[in-house]
């Protein structure tokens, strides 16, 4: 299995082109460790009600995408993550979609979460998914306009409130 992720790293970081620094917590994983293929085969909420929780990677199961370590729960998502990573990874480089919307980088949290056109977007907070919600294709505009501009920004440092991100699973 290690030989697999050192073949994603390597597949992964030779010449493709990156985007912005990806938000990193104290775990050193993209989206807090959890599973970002996972997503896709959750059942979405509907809007305003809470998703369902998302799926920790296990430290054996990584690859590198965007300066990051990505870790998944299962042989097959590290492998359709290797085939595609730009179809997973959360948009914003794991910055809270709102916030981008807003002008600015904050994290995202990987349990607030919505599937979106196929492309994954995380927030902060449940109170931040409120006004996401209130007008998803008029927040993602924004966002998208606003994303040229902060994407050279640095990767945001604070940590997502009340959140406590376990390091993936060995």
């Amino acid at each position: 299995m290690k030989h697999l992720a050192l073949a994603a790293a390597f597949t992964l970081t030779s010449g493709a082109a990156f985007a912005g620094p990806q938000y990193l917590d104290q775990t050193g994983y993209a989206a807090s460790g959890y599973d970002v293929v996972a997503y896709f085969s959750l059942e979405q909420s509907e809007i305003g009600q809470s998703q369902p929780e998302a799926i920790p990677g296990k430290a054996d199961l990584t690859a590198e995408y965007n300066g990051a370590k990505f870790a998944f729960s299962s042989p097959e998502n590290l492998e359709k993550f290797v085939a595609s990573p730009e179809k997973y990874a959360p948009q914003y480089d794991g910055h809270c979609a709102y916030g981008v919307s807003r002008g600015g980088k904050v994290p995202g949290n990987p349990h607030l979460w919505r599937i979106v056109d196929d492309k994954l977007y995380l927030n902060i907070t449940k109170q931040v998914v409120g006004f996401w919600e209130e007008d998803i294709p008029g927040n993602l505009s924004l966002a998208e306009n606003n994303w040229v501009g902060i994407e050279p920004d640095a990767a945001s440092d604070i940590q997502v409130p009340k959140f406590t991100s376990p390091a993936p699973v060995k």
